[in-house]
């Protein structure tokens, strides 16, 4: 089995910065992707970010290209998604998302489904 814990949420104002992590544990001999969601009140899950390929390679939504980066140290297991200047409407729990298959398109990377082992997630709150 795999498990996976986010943390670095937390309230910070606009225009501000947080660093989340993901810590993978249990069987995580072969994560090749890995991802992040947000679920914001009243709105279903949404792609965030991910890396899904086994060559690093990353996608992320229109909605934060440009201002956040996700990353991830295999020897640590563990990612990290570094969100700059951050808006009200990133308001949401993030979650981290991991998969024992690699995925072959974008679509498939960005889809929740196609993601086995989830986090319990952690709140990232931006004030105006």
């Amino acid at each position: 089995q795999v498990q996976v814990v986010e943390s670095g949420g937390g309230l910070v104002q606009a225009g501000g910065f947080l660093r989340l992590s993901c810590a993978a544990s249990g069987r995580t001999s072969r994560l090749p992707a890995m991802g992040w969601f947000r679920q914001a009140p009243g709105k279903e899950r949404e792609f965030v970010a991910t890396t899904a390929w086994s060559d690093g390679g990353s996608v992320y939504a229109d909605s934060v290209k440009g201002r956040f980066t996700i990353s991830r140290d295999n020897d640590k297991n563990t990612m990290y998604l570094q969100m700059n200047s951050l808006k009200p409407e990133d308001t949401a729990v993030y979650y981290c998302a991991a998969d024992r298959r690699p995925k072959m398109t974008t679509a498939r990377a960005m889809d929740r489904d196609e993601y086995e082992y989830w986090g319990q997630g952690t709140q990232v709150t931006v004030s105006s």
